[in-house]
């Protein structure tokens, strides 16, 4: 079993920054590939970024390639997402999930319970 909790969402304007982190626990997260998620009402969750705990290696949508970067802490057993040049349509609960492949989220089989991101123009 592996446990994911987000925070550090919250509203900023357009342009603004905000970090988010996810604290994992578990058996066999070091294993896995971690993943962000975000999710508006009426539309399908979405990947955002992808990483992997003991790799490294990292995905990102085309929509956050260069204003957000993912990236983990192997002694804190945390992984970040920090995002920049926030524009409205980042708007969304976000949700850190883990033990998948990349940007698919019917292949995760754990899930944080989100954190809400309002980005305001």
């Amino acid at each position: 079993q592996v446990q994911l909790v987000e925070s550090g969402g919250g509203s900023v304007q357009a342009g603004g920054s905000l970090s988010l982190s996810c604290a994992v626990s578990g058996d066999t997260y070091r294993r896995m590939i971690m993943g962000w998620f975000r999710q508006v009402p009426a539309k399908e969750r979405e990947g955002v970024a992808s990483i992997s705990f003991s790799y490294g290696d990292i995905y990102y949508a085309d929509s956050v390639k260069g204003r957000f970067t993912i990236s983990r802490d192997s002694t804190k057993a945390t992984v970040y997402l920090q995002m920049n040049s926030l524009k409205p349509e980042d708007t969304g609960m976000y949700y850190c999930a883990a033990g998948g492949v990349g940007l698919i989220k019917n292949s995760y089989n754990y899930w944080g319970q989100g954190t809400q991101v309002t980005v305001s123009s």
